[in-house]
């Protein structure tokens, strides 16, 4: 189902902005008034547009550190009185939005968890009725888009047009590089689908480890996000939380500065040298159409074969045999094991599924 959300450009948010990218940064967790003023000081010339802090924490486990709670918007308070930083922070329902509004939180954010139940969003919603504030929200904490459009839509339909998506990546289970894993198509179709949407990426949740950000924001750049949202604390290593994905407000100040933010390539030259390659692009892909449609017309010969002589379907000696030799044949073409599976997968499943309709066909 296509929707058109109501939104406001961000330049009319009301928050300092200097172009991308959007900076949304500070501590995973407000821990003292002295931490969060000594990190939102160092951070005040940095370009930042948003001082951020978790004021409540959605722990995995109880008896772990769930934040300070509504204390700690005093000292955001401060944030906004001693620097000028707008400051933000996540809410997960509505006692925690209403009390977010009282101390005058420029910002919000709904965090992954909250994002996956469409009840705690709507009752966030309902609190927002009549407010004019922005609000970001991130992906839900499983890799569905609709889950996600879905948070967006209702906080939209609250009046809110001051809104912004923030990709956090997605749980996966077992070791993996990442502590949660981007999908990068996944923050890519929600761009394609509203391309007004202010998208920023949180690199600090997606590598868990503050080795990795300056990749991973790298990355976002080069696929055109608006923002990034960095954790940052005066003692990264003595955090309270997610201790290792935060860096210091220095190494913060070198890793924006080492960014390379990248033009959509607006010159007249420019445009035309990739007009020549996007027309080459477009003709191999019209022969892959070419090459796919003459594929499934031999898969639908063979569906009719097997259902002549009463043959399974699924032949997974066959099948494994098609993949290796693909995944091999690419490997030797400098295409990646992944691509080639995903690829082979796909057109696979869709011969599986002619070939099933046609054994099962019912003759008149």
């Amino acid at each position: 189902m296509k929707t058109k959300l109501d939104l406001l450009p961000v330049n009319e948010w009301g928050i300092k902005y200097h172009g991308r990218p959007l900076l949304m940064s500070g501590p995973c967790s407000a821990e003292t008034e002295e931490q969060v003023l000594q990190t939102a000081q160092a951070l005040a010339d940095s370009g930042v547009s948003v001082f951020r802090a978790g004021i409540w924490k959605p722990r995995t486990r109880p008896n772990s550190f769930e934040g300070v709670g509504a204390e700690g918007l005093k000292w955001l308070s401060k944030v906004k009185k001693e620097t000028g930083l707008k400051v933000a922070t996540e809410v997960a329902n509505a006692k925690h939005t209403y009390e977010a509004l009282k101390h005058n939180v420029d910002v919000l954010w709904i965090g992954a968890r909250t994002t996956v139940n469409p009840f705690a969003v709507q009752e966030i919603a309902d609190a927002l009725e009549g407010v004019d504030i922005p609000v970001f929200i991130k992906n839900p904490i499983n890799p569905d888009i609709e889950l996600w459009i879905g948070a967006l839509e209702r906080i939209n339909k609250a009046g809110i047009t001051k809104l912004g998506a923030i990709h956090r990546g997605f749980s996966s289970y077992g070791d993996a590089a990442f502590r949660n894993a981007p999908n990068w198509q996944i923050p890519i179709e929600l761009k394609r689908r509203f391309p007004e949407l202010i998208l920023v990426n949180d690199p600090s949740h997606i590598g868990g480890k503050r080795e990795l950000l300056r990749e991973i924001s790298q990355k976002a750049m080069d696929l055109d996000f608006d923002g990034l949202m960095i954790e940052v604390h005066p003692n990264p290593d003595e955090a309270w939380s997610d201790a290792k994905q935060q860096i210091t407000p220095d190494v913060f100040k070198e890793l924006v500065a080492s960014l390379k933010i990248r033009t959509k390539g607006s010159g007249q030259e420019e445009q035309s040298r990739l007009c020549e390659l996007r027309k080459k692009i477009d003709h191999f892909d019209d022969e892959l159409m070419d090459i796919i449609e003459a594929r499934m017309k031999v898969a639908e010969e063979i569906g009719e074969f097997k259902r002549e002589n009463n043959i399974v379907v699924l032949q997974n000696s066959r099948w494994n045999e098609i993949l290796e030799q693909s995944i091999a044949v690419g490997q030797s073409k400098g295409l990646s094991s992944d691509l080639i599976t995903r690829i082979f997968k796909a057109i696979h499943q869709e011969s599986i599924n002619k070939q099933t309709e046609i054994i099962n066909r019912v003759l008149v």
